[in-house]
Formats: structure tokens, C-alpha cells, sequence
């Protein structure tokens, strides 16, 4: 690329998204030094020496990003997902099992988490179909975008790694959204995927349910009542859309959409709790109720509420958190890292980090809404879709409104792979927007 096209390049981007990134990897950086203190002041942990240098090397991916006009080589981006599938292949049959699932690849201390890049992989490759699909049906659409991206959580599930799988669901429904696929199948998405977790709970409900007799009770404890159930659900929704077929009413299309739905979920939610793990499952028990295992399993979540609450309207101060330096915290420099911004910069400092994390969505969504080019929109609306999903899942659990899944947070939560993924996400989000008005 010639000096003169890097420096008009570099003249158009979009600096809000350049200036929240950095911004978000400086508190990560001091929130992760904070974490490493102890009780007594000691620095007990270099982890914050290290995500410097992974924000360093990501900032280079980010630059590097930012130079390749992935609109001009999006023929290309099936090389990018071949390259992931085959990275994820590798992970499972030679990767290191770290917190119980078999997710990282590399040698000795040093690895990646393909999961990781996966995702940006997949937003590309579906991007190029949406966009060479243009006047396929809503059906067809949806059918090969499940395919698509299906791949690739399959192979995430058998790690297990669930957190890791369900962030594809959201860039998926982003990207049908924008390539105007009959609302009412992504809908079907959204309640099935929030269908697969009630079903998913409803055994684990009953398991703690005071009521022996109760109605939860018995399914839970009879496999066989549940898979009734299910071919009962599945018969009718087979019966309505023969009868939408035969006679074209509306009245059987809404019946078979509906029982189709519940068969899904729970067809999901089998085969979620077939893949995921015990202590997995533990983990959306105590989401339920944390004070079901408070020692064990909800000791996250409790310890997690309890330093959120106690930062009140200004915090406790630069490194007086009680709670992160007395580690009752696990997981305090990853999954839980907001809680320590909460407890030492109180209201204020959690105000601070939404606002620069809107601002951030703000700048996408603005994005989709002045391209031109249908590839750079599909794969905004579904990096869009990550960064979002990974935000509400990582606060909601650090605040006990969602399930612990193990997802960071991105830019601030310690970790190589998700800060290189944030960054070279950015960077393909500002070269985007510096080229939107380019002929």
C-alpha cells in the first residue's frame, strides 16, 4: 500500500473507536495490577507485565487490520474459516485442558485459544455468503448460516466449552438481521436459544425444589416422561405444518412455529446436558440460586455482588479493594475483573467503563447505518454481535444477573487471545469505516 493511501486511510477512520479501545486496555491494565495485590500490599502477580505486552502486540494486529481491505479479498474469507475449523480439529484432539475444558493450543506456557478466532473467522465467512445471497429466501438463508456457524460450535461444545459457543448466536442473529431474513425466523432463534436454557434448568430447579411431589420433580426424575413429552410436542408441530401445507391458514403455521420451538429447546437442552459438565451445570444451579451452594459453586457470584455492592457511589480507591486483595474473588483478573472496578472506583468508575463501552456500540451501529458495501455490513453487525454478547454475559455475571460462563471482558479482562481478537476486530472496524465513502 502506497505512504499516500496509508495516510488517507489513517485520516478517515473512525477515532472514537480507536480512543475507547486503548482507553478500556488502560483500565483492564490497572483493574489487573489491582488484582494482583494482596491483603498486605504485596504484589503477588506480574499479570498486568503481560497483558501490556499482549495490548502492544495487539495494537500492531489492530494496525494490521485496519491496512487490509477485507472488502476487496472477501472471496478469501472462506481461507480464514478452513483455517479456524482446522485449528479447532486440532485443539480438541491435542489441545490442554485448562479449567476443565480442552480449549487451548500451543507449547508449554505459551498458546492461543482458537475459539477465539473462530468467531472473527465465522463472521467472515458468513458475511461473504449473506452477501453472495442476496436473493435467497429467508428459509434458506437461515438454514445455511446455521450450517455455518454450526461447525464451529459443535466443535467448541465437545471441548466443552459452552461460553465460548453461545457467543455465535448473537453475531448470527445480528447479521440475519441486517440481511433481512423474515423476522420471525430470527425470532425463532432468540427464544430457542433462551428456551434451551430454561428447559436445561428446569431439572436443576427441581433437584432443589422443597416439593417432592412436584410436577418438576417428576420429570427430572423420569428420563422417560420428558422424551414422551417430546415426541407428543414434536408429533403436533409435524401435524400443524402438514396442516399449513395442505391448507395454507395461518391458524396451523402459528400452532407448528410454537410446538417447533418447545421441541427445539428441549432437544437443546438434552444435548446441552449430555456435552456440558458437572461443574457446568453447578454453574447455572447456583444462577438460579446462589445461596444453594454458597462455599462452593455460588461463592463467585455471592463474593462477586458483595465487592460490586460495597464500591457504593466513588469506591474504595485505587487498590483498597477488601474483597480482590483478600482474594475472595476466584477469577478475579478474567472472569470477574468487574468486580473489582466496582469496588474500587464505586458508581462512578462502572459508569466510566458503560459509557465508554456504548459510546463503542454507538460507533457500530452508526457504521452499518452509512455502508454501502453489503459484506462490510454483515461483518459489522456480527462483530457488533460478539462485543455485545461478551459484554452482557461478562458484567451480568460479575453483577449475578447471568450464568457464570468463563466469557471475559473484552479489552479489560486479562487474557492474550480475547485481547488480540477485541483489537483486531477494531482494527477491521476502523479500516471499514475509512473506506465506507471510498468508490
Amino acid at each position: 500500500m502506497k505512504l499516500a493511501s496509508i495516510r488517507r486511510l489513517f485520516g478517515n477512520i473512525d477515532y472514537f473507536l480507536l480512543f475507547t479501545s486503548l482507553v478500556l486496555a488502560a483500565i483492564g491494565v490497572a483493574a489487573i495490577y489491582s488484582s494482583g495485590v494482596d491483603a498486605e500490599g504485596n504484589l503477588v502477580s506480574k499479570e498486568y507485565l503481560k497483558q501490556i505486552f499482549w495490548i502492544a502486540s495487539g495494537i500492531a494486529i489492530m494496525l494490521a487490520a485496519a491496512l487490509f481491505d477485507f472488502s476487496r479479498f472477501k472471496d478469501s474469507s472462506w481461507l480464514f474459516y478452513v483455517l479456524a475449523i482446522v485449528l479447532l480439529i486440532l485443539t480438541r484432539l491435542f489441545g490442554r485442558v485448562v479449567n476443565g475444558a480442552k480449549s487451548w493450543l500451543g507449547i508449554g506456557s505459551l498458546g492461543i485459544q482458537p475459539a477465539e478466532f473462530a468467531k472473527i473467522a465465522t463472521v467472515l465467512a458468513l458475511a461473504r455468503y449473506l452477501d453472495a445471497a442476496e436473493f435467497a429466501t429467508s428459509f434458506r438463508k437461515l438454514v445455511t448460516s446455521a450450517v455455518i456457524a454450526g461447525i464451529p460450535v459443535l466443535l467448541i461444545l465437545s471441548q466443552p466449552d459452552f461460553g465460548s459457543a453461545l457467543v455465535f448466536f448473537p453475531a448470527v442473529l445480528m447479521m440475519l438481521t441486517i440481511a433481512d431474513v423474515d423476522v420471525r425466523y430470527i425470532l425463532f432463534g432468540v427464544f430457542g436459544v433462551l428456551g434451551i436454557f430454561v428447559f436445561l434448568s428446569l431439572p436443576l430447579s427441581a433437584s432443589s425444589a422443597d416439593n417432592p411431589e412436584s410436577i418438576l420433580r417428576i420429570f427430572a426424575s423420569d428420563q422417560r416422561l420428558a422424551i414422551l413429552l417430546f415426541i407428543v410436542v414434536a408429533l403436533v408441530a409435524l401435524a400443524a405444518s402438514a396442516g399449513w401445507i395442505i391448507y395454507k391458514k395461518r391458524f396451523y403455521f402459528w400452532i407448528s412455529y410454537v410446538f417447533a420451538l418447545v421441541a427445539f429447546s428441549m432437544a437443546g437442552a438434552f444435548i446441552a446436558q449430555k456435552v456440558l459438565k458437572p461443574y457446568q451445570l453447578a454453574r447455572l444451579l447456583v444462577f438460579i440460586d446462589p445461596q444453594i451452594d454458597p462455599r462452593g459453586s455460588g461463592w463467585n457470584i455471592l463474593q462477586s455482588i458483595t465487592a460490586i455492592g460495597s464500591g457504593g457511589l466513588t469506591g474504595k480507591g485505587f487498590l483498597r479493594g477488601t474483597h480482590s486483595h483478600a482474594r475472595f474473588i476466584p477469577q478475579q483478573s478474567t472472569d470477574f475483573i468487574f468486580s473489582i472496578i466496582a469496588e474500587e472506583f464505586g458508581f462512578v468508575g462502572v459508569a466510566a467503563v458503560l459509557g465508554l463501552f456504548l459510546l463503542y456500540f454507538m460507533r457500530c451501529i452508526v457504521l452499518i447505518e452509512t455502508l454501502k458495501d453489503r459484506y462490510a455490513s454483515y461483518v459489522t453487525a456480527g462483530l457488533l454481535g460478539i462485543f455485545v454478547f461478551h459484554f452482557m454475559i461478562n458484567v451480568g455475571m460479575a453483577m449475578g444477573i447471568m450464568p457464570v460462563t468463563g466469557i471475559p471482558l473484552f479489552f479489560i479482562s486479562y487474557g492474550g487471545s480475547s485481547m488480540w481478537i477485541a483489537m483486531a476486530s477494531t482494527g477491521i472496524l476502523m479500516g471499514i469505516s475509512a473506506r465506507r465513502y471510498a468508490t
